[in-house]
């Protein structure tokens, strides 16, 4: 039973979600902005928060952690340079969701995720 496991499923296999995610998570990090579906954009919240905790910390093995999870090296690099000027004193809520007009094709409630 799943009783309060709060993991969304996104309608894909474990493998598949976490592709996705992990691809969510590092274009969110090289863009700054990214638009996509509001539970994706929830779930991969997380995840981008988790990221930046680790680029605070800024130790070694925190720089391994991420170069596991995101897929661009020169990405990570540049994330552990500068996280501490935009959010050194800053103690979680990196990330915004914004809903904006649902998808024309099938309805899907969209959304803006956003780095603050």
């Amino acid at each position: 039973m799943r009783h309060r496991r709060r993991v969304p499923k996104l309608g894909k296999p474990a493998d598949q979600r976490r592709a996705l995610l992990r691809s969510l998570a590092t274009e969110l990090i090289r863009h700054g902005r990214i638009t996509t579906t509001k539970t994706r954009a929830k779930a991969v919240r997380s995840q981008v928060e988790k990221m930046i905790t680790l680029a605070k910390d800024g130790s070694l093995a925190s720089r391994r952690q991420a170069l596991g999870y995101i897929y661009d090296k020169q990405l990570v690099h540049a994330l552990f340079e500068g996280v501490n000027d935009r959010y050194g004193n800053r103690n979680g809520g990196y990330t915004r969701v914004l809903r904006t007009l649902r998808r024309r094709g099938d309805n899907a409630e969209m959304a803006i995720i956003e780095l603050v």
